[in-house]
């Protein structure tokens, strides 16, 4: 259950409720605060730019090493950078949490999750903002200033929108496919700023700084995340602010969606034509041609390393690996909503968790830095899949409790308790493929190896996730209560059941039916796939090597 605060799984991405949060993988040192599994999503950029950064350290060695107050003004440029891209992703998180107060499909919910694709799919244009730029604007605020006006245009313009799209104004069922369709853009662009931020942030600082690009990266996208998802839902709902917030109560929260979009849609412009007259870029890190290799030549070498036996062996495996935990960290948090458990308190539960999150990285890497980092994910895997199983008996249990429209505080206390087991094992997992893949990528071309490996490993939860969300309508079996000879089968069967004066009855959860199926096929994967996985390790580096031609 990841509370509606997740980041990067490793393409940074939040997903809703208690229980979904894949890491995101980027390549690169693990960031101190993690809500981001931060792998490099960016593609041959940061390798690139490492290279251009190192050659010129000689020059800026000569000037004498360079405290970090020297470049305070540069570190908090990249902090609020990385605070700007936060907000669609929590903007983005918080959409599920919203549709389902709004009793959507689950096959509904499954469509919009496509719209977290885009961070583990950077790769995939990643070469294209590194190679294409004009020299005299800048490498990076070529794309960055650009894609950040219409990030904020499209924002205003979304903020118009809206309420229209998630049936506010008129009454009607939320349009799910226009909202996708929407902020399927909204994270595009997010995902393209992160890519010129991320390869900024190498030159922006000196070689002696640099190290806190990723403390940048970490804490100033979960910052972001939180003002976007948890903050945004917490005054977004009537309740809450009423009970906390108000002496007299209100109808409706003290800010709407609408709202939120225009006044981060006017930071984004304003703050956007500042750094584009502002601040320049540093241009004694000019990059070679050796460094910016032509965009066919990027996509031929990724071509090449995925052609690799032992690495065709593990993206097979990574892709079929959490499988087990797509019912519980994909259903479960918007189950807990449709049971009753308020959007926003699911999102504070996110709260409490930043002290684990950013600690467990600095425990678990102690137990992987060896040479076999598989086996901490081989062990933490079995007491993740027992966990969904509790996730499934805590949905169960949560309509039994509640009382008076609302819960009892040691339900919310177990809900935290889970939830932190859970990031437990989830690291565990994280840090351990992390590990792996810097093990194994060649460090001739480290930035587009170790990249292709982190897309592969989000992608491997993403696509579980989709699907398990997709499935659980058709799963689930309905019977119509009160007439006969009718059923609930379909939504047209469902709408004349109620017609009828009947109503439809849940006999058989399509979401226990799939926690079932994900544990037996976890432990399966476990038993019959997890030594195999683990004897990857033990291949020799030749095995790793890429073949290249100069």
């Amino acid at each position: 259950m990841s509370p509606t605060v997740s980041h990067k799984d490793s393409s940074r991405q939040r997903r809703p409720g208690p229980v979904n949060h894949y890491p995101d993988m980027k390549s690169g040192p693990l960031p101190p605060g993690a809500w981001d599994d931060e792998l490099p999503a960016d593609g041959a950029g940061g390798e690139a730019d490492t290279e251009a950064l190192l050659r010129t350290a000689g020059s800026r060695s000569s000037w004498g090493p360079r405290g970090y107050r020297a470049e305070l003004s540069n570190i908090l440029l990249l902090l609020f950078l990385y605070v700007l891209q936060g907000i669609p992703l929590g903007l983005a998180g918080s959409i599920p949490l919203i549709l389902q107060s709004k009793n959507v499909s689950y096959t509904d919910q499954a469509f919009f999750s496509l719209v977290f694709w885009p961070f583990s799919l950077k790769l995939l244009w990643a070469p294209l903002v590194d190679a294409v730029y004009f020299k005299s604007f800048g490498r990076r605020k070529s794309w960055l200033v650009p894609t950040q006006y219409i990030l904020g245009l499209f924002m205003i313009y979304l903020s118009t929108q809206v309420d229209h799209m998630l049936g506010h104004t008129d009454g009607r069922s939320p349009d799910v496919a226009a909202l996708t369709l929407a902020f399927f853009m909204f994270e595009f662009l997010a995902a393209t700023q992160d890519i010129a931020v991320d390869g900024w942030a190498l030159t922006m600082l000196s070689r002696e700084n640099v190290g806190y690009a990723s403390t940048c990266n970490s804490v100033g996208q979960t910052a972001g995340y939180f003002l976007g998802n948890v903050l945004f839902l917490a005054l977004e709902s009537a309740d809450f602010c009423n009970k906390y917030l108000r002496f007299q109560p209100q109808p409706r929260g003290i800010v709407t969606l609408s709202d939120f979009l225009f006044f981060w849609g006017t930071i984004f412009l304003i703050t956007t034509t500042l750094v584009a007259l502002l601040k320049k870029e540093n241009t004694e890190v000019t990059p070679s041609k050796e460094d910016t290799k032509g965009i066919t030549d990027t996509y031929k070498l990724l071509f090449t390393i995925i052609k690799m036996p032992a690495v065709v062996t593990f993206c097979l495996m990574i892709l079929t690996a959490k499988i087990g935990f797509s019912a519980a960290d994909a259903v479960t948090g918007l189950k807990l909503v449709e049971e009753g458990v308020p959007k926003e308190h699911l999102a504070l539960l996110a709260v409490p968790m930043v002290p684990l999150q950013i600690i467990l990285p600095l425990i678990i890497s102690k137990y992987t830095a060896g040479p076999q980092p598989l086996n901490v994910f081989y062990k933490a895997m079995p007491y993740r899949l027992l966990l969904g199983l509790e996730y499934a008996l805590m949905v169960w249990w949560t309509p039994k409790i509640a009382y008076q429209g609302g819960f009892p505080i040691y339900y919310y206390i177990i809900v935290l308790l889970s939830y932190a087991l859970h990031q437990i094992t989830l690291y565990s997992m994280y840090v351990s493929i992390m590990a792996f893949n810097a093990k194994v990528s060649d460090p001739l071309i480290g930035g587009t190896y170790m990249t292709l490996l982190n897309t592969v490993s989000n992608l491997g939860g993403n696509w579980p996730s989709t699907v398990a969300l997709w499935l659980v309508d058709p799963l689930t079996v309905k019977e119509c209560s009160g007439v006969s000879d009718q059923n609930c089968w379909t939504p047209e069967a469902a709408d004349l059941c109620k017609k009828l004066g009947g109503s439809c009855v849940t006999t058989l959860d399509g979401y226990y039916v799939e926690s079932l199926f994900c544990v037996v096929f976890g432990f399966s994967w476990w038993f019959f796939v997890g030594p195999k996985f683990k004897k990857l390790q033990d291949e020799g580096a030749s095995s790793w090597k890429c073949r290249r031609n100069n």
